[in-house]
């Protein structure tokens, strides 16, 4: 993405995942952005080091009993210091089943409430995927109690229509630098 900095926006796309499926969705929301021009990175929300070189970020973070995963919750207080004027897109990841997906179950309040004192423009809710290896007694009672047909709830088509809205508005909002 380095030669696209010089010449476009970059947006950051950072995620918290636990089995995979939300960095998933990362990916597809940043290979979108770079379908659409926009320059973007990808990376574990505990490893970004440095917003300087971002026009934007999208933050998700798969939710579990309505918290988003500890580095994503880090990042997110770093966002509060050092995000400025730059505009934040969220996601949250993780309603599988066939229950109708419920906000108050699914959007963490304590990331919501910090988010509102950013330029937060989005949050939205993606469907999850339950782990087909599971590694504890709850996702194996997540396994074995969800239908074969609602264990992965993600919509790739949403996810990237929602990445391209994103697009569209990095493009009309981020100003290019002058050169020269």
């Amino acid at each position: 993405t380095d030669q696209h900095a010089a010449s476009g926006p970059a947006v950051l796309v950072a995620y918290g995942s636990k089995r995979g499926a939300t960095a998933e969705i990362a990916g597809a929301i940043a290979d979108e952005l770079e379908r659409c021009g926009i320059a973007a990175e990808l990376a574990d929300a505990g490893t970004v080091k440095d917003l300087s070189p971002y026009d934007g970020v999208v933050l998700g973070s798969a939710v579990y009993m309505k918290r988003w995963r500890p580095e994503a919750r880090r990042l997110m207080r770093r966002l509060e210091h050092d995000l400025g004027d730059r505009p934040l897109w969220m996601f949250s990841s993780g309603p599988v089943g066939e229950a109708e997906t419920d906000p108050a179950w699914c959007e963490p309040p304590g990331v919501l409430k910090r988010a509102q004192r950013m330029n937060l423009r989005d949050h939205v809710i993606f469907g999850g995927r339950v782990p087909q290896d599971p590694a504890n007694f709850v996702e194996r009672a997540m396994l074995r109690d969800t239908p074969a047909d609602k264990q992965d709830l993600r919509d790739f088509d949403e996810i990237r229509a929602w990445a391209d809205d994103i697009a569209r508005t990095v493009a009309r909002t981020v100003a290019p630098v002058p050169t020269g």
